[in-house]
């Protein structure tokens, strides 16, 4: 998970840390940001769907911790300074601190979509969207068809809540292609080696809504090198700025792709040329996707963090002077973006 390599790149001296977008300090009176380190996607590890044997309760709940967590950040001088603004908390999965996420909400959320964030949780404005990590190998072999000789490749849950219902009705749709694979799998050691070599195997990728509008199985795709079609009409992508999508992967909105024939229509009309550009353009991207690799995922985050600070600051500033507020209109803010190249700390 994300906030685990978050964790580990600040507990590393500074030495090892050199062109890092954010220096460390130990006095918290030098810090523009402070970094919460709670591992918020135990929401999704610890929190089984199935309830304990004779109970409607689940096995366990990080609710107590959620809870916890909050009384700590409310005692804390820094946090109560400025209501928590200048913090940056790793909200990334879907469930990540339910139950406290409106007491978070003014923070720096570092979140994968929007969709299971309220309008005054979450916004592009303030926080900044960040990839899943990958779970299947990345591709290591050249650029090039030859050895892709499925169409489309998914695989993954087919049956997701809200808008990862899309799924479903794409299997109907595709399962009896002969140049297309597609099937149900649930997450596990097999089923991550299938996924890789489908993958690595595959000229274009499936990606359909999750039970939110991303899924991880995009940056899956996007390792392996394999084409992602992107089906999710609400989805926000990490690192916009310095990256075109469009230079990477296809869009096609939903109600299009679930016409009969029309998406393997499309991808069999794509010239082999037009797929070895999309690969070259993903091999060029990919480390913003790897967690694990110098100057990866970690770095770029940090960066989109640093971004924020002209911002932060902005509003941190009318929240003190600003004595009545019409709590019915919605507020108004700027996007701002640190054009300075100035390293801030954290």
């Amino acid at each position: 998970m994300g906030e685990w390599y978050l964790f580990k790149d600040l507990l590393k001296p500074e030495s090892e840390r050199l062109g890092s977008p954010v220096q460390k300090v130990l006095d918290p009176e030098e810090a523009d940001f402070f970094y919460v380190p709670f591992f918020s996607s135990l929401s999704l590890i610890v929190n089984p769907a199935r309830p304990a044997s004779g109970s409607d309760k689940p096995v366990y709940s990080d609710e107590e911790n959620q809870v916890a967590l909050i009384e700590w950040l409310e005692e804390q001088v820094y946090w109560r300074r400025n209501n928590g603004r200048d913090h940056v908390i790793m909200a990334s999965d879907p469930n990540a601190l339910y139950k406290v996420i409106d007491k978070v909400k003014n923070s720096v959320l570092l979140v994968c979509d929007f969709g299971r964030l309220k309008e005054d949780q979450g916004s592009l404005v303030k926080d900044v969207i960040v990839p899943y990590s990958h779970r299947i190998n990345t591709y290591s072999g050249d650029i090039s068809v030859e050895d892709r000789n499925t169409l489309l490749f998914f695989m993954g849950n087919r049956f997701r809540k809200e808008g990862g219902k899309i799924r479903d009705l794409l299997f109907q749709l595709l399962e009896n292609e002969e140049d297309v694979i597609i099937k149900h799998g649930t997450q596990s050691r097999e089923s991550r080696r299938a996924a890789s070599r489908g993958m690595h195997t595959s000229k274009f990728c499936l990606n359909p809504a999750g039970d939110t509008p991303s899924a991880c199985r995009l940056f899956d795709s996007i390792v392996s090198l394999c084409v992602p079609v992107i089906v999710s009409d609400s989805i926000e992508l990490p690192f916009e700025d310095v990256i075109d999508y469009r230079k990477i992967a296809i869009f096609v909105e939903s109600n299009a792709a679930l016409k009969p024939e029309f998406l393997v229509s499309m991808l069999r009309g794509i010239a082999t040329e037009r797929i070895l550009e999309y690969q070259k353009e993903l091999n060029e991207v990919k480390h913003y996707f790897q967690y694990g690799v110098p100057n990866g995922t970690v770095n770029e985050i940090w960066r989109q963090v640093a971004q924020k600070l002209p911002f932060i600051k902005l509003s941190i500033n009318r929240d003190r002077r600003l004595v009545k507020r019409d709590l019915n209109v919605r507020d108004c803010s700027c996007l701002c973006s640190n054009q300075t190249g100035i390293i801030t700390s954290l």
